[in-house]
């Protein structure tokens, strides 16, 4: 039998051979389809600027303008109806499946989020193309595993894959798609996830950089490297950075929660106020409209007078948060690099202005502001750093990037805000019910590595009550397989293999991440614990 356990363990041991042509495989189809969503993006924006310019000539083009606007959201509207799992970014759509409690459908993912994402970004909302673009990787990874009638199992590493292809063919950023796959969405380590994840991400880089180029998506010029007597403002801006991060995510989940809460509203009729919007700033601030590219690109001159910054930070807030909340197909990722990008030409702005700073540095804070306000809200500092690095084609910044991110996720962290996209999953579940999988007999390996103080660390197999319906199959102690038994003494950073069915992976996930990620209890919790045990119902395997 094709998903039998002998056979799915059988094929875990030539799973990284395997992988690395899996990942080239999955980055070629992955990158040519986040290829051709880049190029009609990039369509999108011109023929917006051109029908703009036409528009203006009189009431009667303004006024049929508008109406298109709401015809482009009507057929957005039947594509989230047929297909909703496209809302949004997709990011959290594609955490929800690496941890079994959703299941996308891949064709019908990659053709209405490709449609809903041009459309969207066509009418000008604020939004980015980076989570669609994730998303669509991922989808294209996933058609590759189903095409090719891999197991479960692998499919969650062809996912990676993909989502790594897609990102670093968005933003020719191949080390950063590596990284926010293994930092935000596998959440595990291993070698041949590492160098697999590469192939793709490097794949698709290659085949989108052979139409679009080379060049960096930002091209600031840094006349030199901040100065050492500057570096108290590092750490004031990764305190505000921090701050307002915490204050992008409660808003951003405030307004989706306000946007589902609206009486008579649906799929369709929410996104009205986005387009709306958008047709009013098209004729206005034209400049707000979009992912925000060529507002970065203007900000680096130090022109603009510190209340125009402000005010045009509010409205590009405000649009950004109406924009995503209504559920349109598109990121936040790259709104909200422009909204701190924002933020950092306004600190630089105060500082020239009030504290005698040099204008020369500007750019300089833009290119921290985004790297600390990208780690505030995602909390993925790695990819914050790496991702800027690639996208400026700046490496002197890295000690200034480096100490504005680890303040910012500090100061996040402190304040106990969920990093964006779990917070984004959490709620789109509670909407959905958080459906589990559909029963089945095909088993799932899942890998986990004991974390130091932990409640798995430094306690014997039989000693610790495991999730029903898991098994653990295997354990990696450094470069050497441990057989385990009920005798094992788990060390932290141990790595579990375990299997269970998948009808049963996101529960069995959730119980693992608290054995293997949290902290023991102290005596008295654990006396809680073991009355709490006897007193209700349950069970797991020894």
């Amino acid at each position: 039998m094709k998903n039998s356990t002998p056979n799915a363990l059988k094929r875990t041991e030539f799973l990284p051979v395997v992988l690395i042509g899996e990942g080239i495989a999955v980055g070629a189809v992955s990158g040519v389809v986040v290829l051709l969503y880049r190029v009609a993006l990039k369509y999108a924006d011109e023929w917006l600027a051109e029908i703009l310019n036409f528009m203006k000539r009189s009431p009667v083009t303004i006024v049929l303008w508008f109406l298109i606007l709401l015809l482009l959201a009507l057929i957005v509207g039947r594509l989230l109806r047929w297909e909703p799992l496209i809302s949004g970014s997709g990011i959290p759509q594609l955490e929800g499946e690496m941890v079994g409690k959703l299941r996308q459908c891949w064709w019908r993912v990659i053709a209405a989020k490709f449609a809903g994402g041009f459309l969207s970004l066509m009418a000008g909302l604020s939004l980015g193309r980076e989570g669609p673009s994730i998303q669509l990787g991922a989808m294209a990874g996933k058609g590759v595993s189903r095409l090719t009638k891999r197991g479960i199992t692998e499919e969650k590493f062809l996912l990676t894959c993909g989502a790594s292809a897609g990102l670093s063919a968005a933003f020719h950023a191949p080390l950063a798609g590596v990284m926010f796959s293994l930092e935000e969405l596998h959440k595990s380590f291993s070698v041949s996830l590492l160098v697999s994840a590469m192939c793709s991400s490097v794949t698709a880089d290659f085949i989108s950089a052979q139409f679009l180029g080379f060049e960096p998506v930002f091209r600031f010029q840094l006349s030199q490297e901040l100065p050492v007597q500057y570096y108290w403002a590092l750490l004031l801006l990764g305190l505000i950075l921090g701050l307002l991060g915490v204050f992008y995510n409660k808003t951003t989940l405030k307004v989706q929660q306000i946007f589902q809460s609206i009486p008579h509203l649906n799929e369709t009729t929410r996104l009205f106020i986005p387009f709306l919007m958008a047709g009013v700033i098209g004729f206005t601030l034209p400049e707000l409209l979009g992912s925000g590219h060529d507002l970065v690109m203007d900000l680096a001159d130090g022109q603009r007078a510190l209340g125009v910054l402000v005010a045009l930070l509010a409205l590009k807030f405000l649009f950004s948060l109406c924009s995503f909340g209504s559920g349109a197909p598109g990121g936040i990722f790259f709104p909200l690099l422009v909204l701190g990008s924002m933020i950092g030409t306004i600190f630089a702005t105060a500082g020239v202005q009030y504290f005698g700073m040099s204008p020369e540095y500007i750019s300089n804070f833009i290119i921290l502001a985004m790297a600390g306000y990208f780690t505030a809200i995602v909390r993925a500092p790695m990819t914050g750093i790496i991702l800027i690095f690639e996208m400026t084609g700046s490496l002197s910044q890295m000690l200034s990037l480096a100490i504005v991110s680890i303040v910012a996720y500090v100061v996040a962290t402190l304040l106990k805000s969920e990093p964006i996209y779990e917070s984004l999953l959490n709620s789109l579940l509670k909407r959905r019910g958080v459906e589990e999988p559909p029963a089945g007999a095909e088993r799932v390996l899942m890998e986990f590595v004991i974390r130091h103080g932990s409640r798995a660390a430094d306690n014997k197999i039989k000693e610790i009550e495991w999730p029903k319906d898991s098994l653990i199959v295997a354990l990696q102690r450094g470069e050497r397989e441990v057989l385990p038994n009920g005798d094992t003494y788990l060390l932290p950073s141990d790595t579990l293999v375990v299997m269970t069915p998948a009808r049963c992976e996101g529960k069995v996930y959730d119980e693992m991440v608290q054995l293997c990620y949290h902290k023991a209890e102290t005596k008295p919790q654990k006396e809680w614990w073991e009355r709490k045990k006897k007193n209700t119902a349950g069970g797991g395997h020894k």
